[in-house]
């Protein structure tokens, strides 16, 4: 990976047109600027964190836009994955109607993917779709779901069932807000890194193996070419795919076994920690079919662990991991979709997988069958 290309604006684009701007800078400083291509000095804004960002960011954010806008309030969400649903969105939906918000208007997701899929999903469905913003502090929104216009709840414990395409009107990535990040959350974030170079980009994740010890030390001369390559990966792919009609479903790699995970868990386990066991699922199918010899594969595996992420689960019954993704959204006509890897740095769509096949690959990754051998 060519580290000094990656500088510089990052501009998506929709159909061949312009759709938002990427910014991925090492403060907040330079988010006036940024805001102000989207002229709100006659608009209203709401602010929308969550109850631990709240703590952090919320201030300094506010007193970095209040200037911009006609009024700036704020929406504080609960913190955790449990309340990514209906309900608070209809909370959210009564203060923009009480702050008399109209389609010119603009939210602000701060925060991680929680808040930024609500804030979405909030402003694609509010007087049939108003502007937001995008600005994510946690890696994992930060390299992936700020980025490509997916919004969404969790509706009765299944992931994201409910949402829309909605394009965030601009995305600002401060690479310095990882620094705060509990290691739990900076390592879930890293599923989906390691996941860009898998799918896409060889070198990149040799890059990432490489620099493992500065990764894991968030050493800022190293996390911002990082964050970038990541962001370049998402957006090439979303760009040419943006309604996953088709290749963007290269970007679940990992996430058919580990949504089933995820849901069987409660959310105990984080979402970067089921992509991280879903990935090794879909590698070890790649390995039995031949695409990927012996070595590979366990260098694939093992490589999780030096990102401090899980490579076994316990206490799941495979049975029921998979009777739950028989009912995953990403089934496509009753087919189990998976994403395999032809080759390091290439992946495609297949639906052919057998649940034979799945559950094979489960039992290598269940710690109790481990045990017992």
């Amino acid at each position: 990976m060519n580290t000094n290309e990656m500088s510089g604006v990052i501009t998506v684009n929709t159909d061949g047109q312009f759709a938002y701007h990427i910014y991925t800078e090492s403060s907040f400083a330079s988010l006036p600027d940024a805001v102000k291509e989207l002229a709100i000095e006659n608009r209203r804004v709401v602010l929308v964190t969550d109850s631990n960002v709240e703590k952090l960011y919320l201030q300094e954010v506010s007193d970095l836009l209040r200037p911009l806008c006609q009024q700036l309030t704020q929406f504080v969400i609960p913190a955790g994955e449990e309340h990514k649903n209906l309900d608070e969105i209809r909370k959210l939906y009564i203060h923009l109607i009480e702050q008399g918000l109209d389609r010119k208007d603009l939210l602000v997701a701060l925060g991680g993917g929680v808040v930024g899929d609500m804030t979405g999903f909030a402003a694609s469905t509010y007087l049939r779709g108003i502007r937001f913003i995008q600005i994510p502090t946690t890696l994992l929104a930060q390299v992936d779901s700020s980025i490509g216009g997916k919004t969404g709840v969790d509706f009765e414990h299944y992931k994201n069932m409910v949402g829309a395409f909605h394009q965030p009107s601009l995305v600002y990535l401060n690479i310095s807000a990882l620094k705060s990040l509990p290691g739990r959350q900076y390592a879930s974030g890293m599923a989906e890194v390691l996941k860009h170079g898998l799918i896409r980009d060889a070198d990149y994740y040799e890059w990432m193996i490489n620099h493992m010890e500065e990764i894991d030390e968030r050493d800022p001369e190293v996390l911002l070419p990082m964050v970038r390559r990541s962001v370049e990966i998402k957006k090439e792919i979303v760009e040419r795919d943006p309604k996953e009609a088709g290749e963007r479903a290269l970007l679940n790699f990992g996430h058919t076994a580990g949504h089933a995970i995820e849901k069987l868990s409660g959310f105990g386990l984080t979402h970067g920690e089921c992509v991280a066991l879903g990935s090794i699922v879909a590698a070890y199918i790649s390995w039995k079919r031949g695409n990927l010899d012996e070595g590979t594969f366990f260098e694939i595996r093992d490589m999780f662990v030096g990102f401090y992420l899980p490579i076994s689960f316990d206490s799941l019954e495979i049975e029921d991991i998979l009777d739950a993704g028989r009912r995953d959204k990403k089934r496509d006509s009753g087919k189990i979709r998976f994403i395999l890897l032809r080759e390091l740095g290439e992946a495609y769509i297949d639906d052919t997988v057998t649940e034979d096949e799945i559950r094979e690959a489960l039992k290598s990754i269940d710690a109790d069958l481990m045990m017992k051998e």
